[in-house]
């Protein structure tokens, strides 16, 4: 190595020769790795290298032998982007990961994608890339830590004692999400969160001053966090003091580094040239030689750096050797308790956990399907008690109360969360939650205001997180807050969502079974989806069982068939959720003019599709080619189960203020013009293949 080269780039501030070894092997790595990708952001990684250094090898609390350790600190690259610092990591300090991997960065069937992927990448702990994403997801593991530890910790018995740790970017903070949990956590007091702020000052269009002025700093003041300023990004005394002072605080930690972009590149660092593209070979070549390393080996890793960063190894297995001991020693003095510990840890729901779920007679009162979610969660909540609710200001309206839950606040664990006026951190929250795992949250708000959460609302169905959103006031059918809160296009674009379970209850019995699926579903998030206004609780007697719902749809009524007459039916009418109860009514209309119409109760496309395929031609034999979809929201996809020669009552157009009876009546939603439509569509008269009202 050229001595003289490495005393410009190695100040005093850097430390040890060693350090500087270590530190630029991780740069050299992100370099390589983006060049012969052709593809990537080598310019943050170069930049962050020495924090991450620090970071991992004198804070961060892991095994790589065990990336599952319980108690480990959780880290969380928020800039996603930047997503060869990471992979650069968990190879360097033993999570599996070779340098094979990173040579195919970017690459097809690589477990180096371009941004990370949560159960893709051993030792990712969330899928970041979207800005703010990330920040808003450490919230949720911090919460969870802070719950867990409220439950199970006892004096001299600290079994859930750990940080959460994330690295952000300039975008981060400009993206909203990020200042909505920020907000929230520092109201919660969330004392082991500490995110480590690359200010490098430049975006893809150039400086930050382009449209980023704002004082970062002050503003996390007010949001009540500790903040911490490091003048240079590459002084390890000055970053360790920094992470070690934020430790000790009692309040969420933002530590702010100017960092350089590009580091070493001699004529691209500090430039939006670096920042999300490859630096090409020149360039590489000339930061190398900066840097101190021979330009003509590409994806060298020195014999004594990697030494150094597998020594991750033996400290992570003493860290959790100490805590296998501690739980020893808890489970001696504490047994039912770490039984308990053990159960909510593995994701086992307790036995008898739906004992107490109700049935709710027919024949009283009409149920809004929210009423009865209520019920559901407040007979569930007993037995299970990791279940954590929530609301985004609405919990009176989306009726998510747990009875008699302790509220979290500053100073408390609670399980129950009021997000405020936040629904997208919350979203991100409760993935967050999901992810660090010993909790199962949910959370409410109005259906129309999904479009508040979407982002985060994806990422939990591309990651398959344990997330349960409560969408309530579900169509217009909610009445006379009018279009602006009347969801039309929003449960289309749920269900287009990959992994996402979309549930709409037709009534109060059916409303008690999506959650009891929902309970024992652990392959993706969940979205119930809830009346406001009550509907009818359906006679069983004459009914099929709500029990039904688990199959996704369900033949729920047919008349019997006349003497001698053909069991399949004239007509298939398949509703959901508010606007069964009226097509069970049509069909009766339909009987008494001689039609048999069969009446499917679909509340969930996505169980329904995944039942074999001799199920469903039972359910919609394909011989019956007369189907009506009646559901008051839009028709969008209704079209893959009436066929082409079916029609939907449905909306192509927003609602309008008014009580709720009137807009259904106004817009078609009636027995009336459910059994007009399915006339036509028997006689082969109907005007259109698909129909709204």
């Amino acid at each position: 190595m050229d001595q003289t080269l490495t005393k410009i780039v190695s100040p005093p501030e850097y430390g040890s020769e060693a350090d500087l070894l270590n530190i630029n092997t991780v740069r050299t790595l992100a370099m390589d790795a983006v060049e012969k990708a052709n593809s990537g952001h080598p310019g943050a990684p170069m930049g962050l290298a020495p924090a991450a250094y620090v970071l991992w090898t004198k804070f961060l609390k892991h095994n790589p032998a065990n990336p599952k350790w319980v108690n480990r600190d959780r880290f969380v690259l928020s800039a996603g982007h930047a997503s060869m610092l990471i992979y650069s990591l968990l190879y360097l300090t033993g999570y599996g990961l070779t340098l094979d991997d990173i040579k195919q960065f970017r690459q097809w069937g690589s477990l180096t994608p371009g941004h990370p992927e949560y159960g893709h990448t051993v030792g990712v702990e969330t899928t970041t890339g979207p800005l703010g994403q990330g920040f808003g997801t450490g919230v949720g593991m911090a919460i969870a830590e802070k719950i867990l530890s409220e439950r199970f910790n006892k004096p001299g018995h600290a079994l859930v004692d750990h940080y959460t740790y994330a690295i952000c970017s300039d975008g981060d903070m400009m993206e909203g999400i990020s200042h909505e949990a920020a907000s929230l956590a520092g109201h919660l007091r969330l004392g082991k969160l500490i995110y480590l702020y690359d200010a490098n000052q430049i975006t893809i269009d150039g400086s930050t001053d382009l449209a980023f002025t704002e004082n970062v700093g002050r503003q996390f003041e007010g949001y009540e966090w500790h903040v911490a300023h490091v003048a240079d990004g590459n002084d390890l005394g000055a970053l360790t003091e920094a992470i070690s002072a934020a430790q000790s605080d009692p309040r969420p930690s933002l530590i702010i580094l100017r960092t350089h972009i590009g580091y070493g590149a001699p004529n691209k660092q500090d430039s939006a040239s670096s920042h999300g593209a490859a630096l090409g070979p020149d360039e590489v070549a000339g930061a190398k030689i900066r840097l101190g390393w021979d330009p003509e080996r590409f994806f060298y890793v020195p014999d004594a750096a990697l030494e150094a960063w597998r020594l991750a190894g033996p400290r992570g297995a003493a860290f959790e050797a100490d805590w296998n001991a501690l739980l020893q020693r808890y489970t001696a003095d504490f047994p039912d308790d770490a039984a308990e510990f053990d159960r909510v840890l593995a994701g086992r729901l307790p036995d008898g956990w739906d004992a107490d779920l109700p049935t709710i007679a027919s024949g009283g009162k009409p149920v809004a399907t929210r009423t009865a979610s209520n019920q559901a969660i407040n007979a569930i909540a007993p037995h299970v008690p990791e279940l954590i609710g929530g609301s985004a200001d609405l919990t009176g309206s989306n009726l998510t109360a747990i009875k008699d839950a302790e509220v979290m606040g500053p100073g408390t664990g609670g399980r129950y969360l009021h997000y405020g006026v936040r629904e997208h951190a919350m979203a991100c929250a409760m993935n967050g939650m999901g992810l660090h795992g010993g909790v199962r949250p949910y959370g409410g708000t109005f259906l129309i205001f999904s479009d508040y959460m979407r982002p985060a609302v994806r990422l939990a169905a591309l990651m398959k997180a344990p997330t349960i959103f409560v969408y309530s006031h579900d169509s217009i059918g909610q009445g006379q807050d009018g279009p602006t809160h009347q969801p039309v296009e929003h449960l289309a674009s749920l269900r287009a969502m990959p992994n996402m379970v979309v549930i709409r209850p037709a009534d109060a019995n059916e409303a008690v079974e999506a959650w009891r699926y929902t309970m024992s579903h652990t392959g993706g998030p969940v979205a119930l989806v809830l009346t406001r206004q009550n509907v009818p609780v359906l006679d069983r007697s004459t009914l099929a069982p709500a029990s039904g719902l688990h199959k996704g749809a369900y033949t729920l009524y047919e008349p019997p068939a006349a003497n001698g007459g053909s069991p399949v039916p004239d007509v298939i009418i398949i509703a959901t959720g508010s606007e069964v109860f009226i097509s069970v009514d049509a069909a009766g209309r339909l009987a008494s003019d001689g039609i048999r119409a069969r009446v499917v109760s679909m509340p969930s496309w996505e169980l329904f599709a995944r039942q074999p395929q001799s199920y469903r031609d039972e359910v919609l034999p394909p011989a019956v080619t007369a189907r009506l979809s009646v559901e008051c929201l839009s028709i969008f996809g209704w079209e893959r189960w009436v066929g082409e020669r079916g029609a939907s009552i449905g909306l192509d157009h927003y609602g309008a203020s008014a009580p709720g009876e009137v807009v259904l009546r106004e817009f078609g939603f009636t027995a009336e013009n459910v059994a007009a439509h399915a006339r036509a569509l028997v006689s082969g008269k109907a005007s259109e293949p698909a129909t709204t009202a």
